[in-house]
């Protein structure tokens, strides 16, 4: 293996947070379509870690156990709910809610309720927030502040 290679797979190392002596794996292709033949080039046969995998293509792959892999799912999930509440609070507040906490638990009721709706073939992962605080708003317009009301836009 080239410098090169080395050089490129220690940069990526580094994107993916692999610190220290890290595995590197060279594949190859053997007379058998299905055996692979694995030389390791540097590191551990440790399975705990990452390896690097490099194929007679050049190109660098990567093989994760299984914990590290449920973790990353779980991680994703964790940011994509925070994310989700985030948007969810900033629509609010952008809709001046008289009292934010009860506007969240009918919010949140309707999202359950439409996560629940057995007449939809899919599950519901994009639900438009802006038009379902303007549906609350309308159907619950005492959770809302109301400027007009306040005489606040007729000066």
């Amino acid at each position: 293996m080239s410098n090169d290679i080395f050089e490129m797979i220690n940069i990526i190392s580094k994107d993916i947070e692999i610190d220290g002596n890290k595995t590197v794996v060279h594949i190859e292709n053997t007379d058998n379509q299905d055996i692979k033949k694995l030389s390791l080039k540097s590191g551990s046969w440790d399975l705990d870690n990452p390896w690097l995998i490099l194929g007679d293509d050049q190109k660098v792959r990567t093989m994760i156990p299984i914990n590290s892999v449920n973790k990353f799912i779980k991680k994703y999930r964790d940011i994509e709910e925070e994310n989700f509440q985030l948007k969810l609070e900033k629509i609010i507040w952008q809709n001046i809610p008289i009292d934010f906490q009860d506007v969240w638990v009918v919010a949140m009721s309707e999202i359950k309720i439409m996560a629940k709706d057995e007449k939809r073939d899919k599950k519901v992962i994009n639900i438009d927030l802006e038009k379902l605080i303007k549906k609350i708003k309308n159907e619950h317009p005492n959770l809302f502040l109301n400027l007009k009301d306040l005489n606040v836009l007729s000066r």
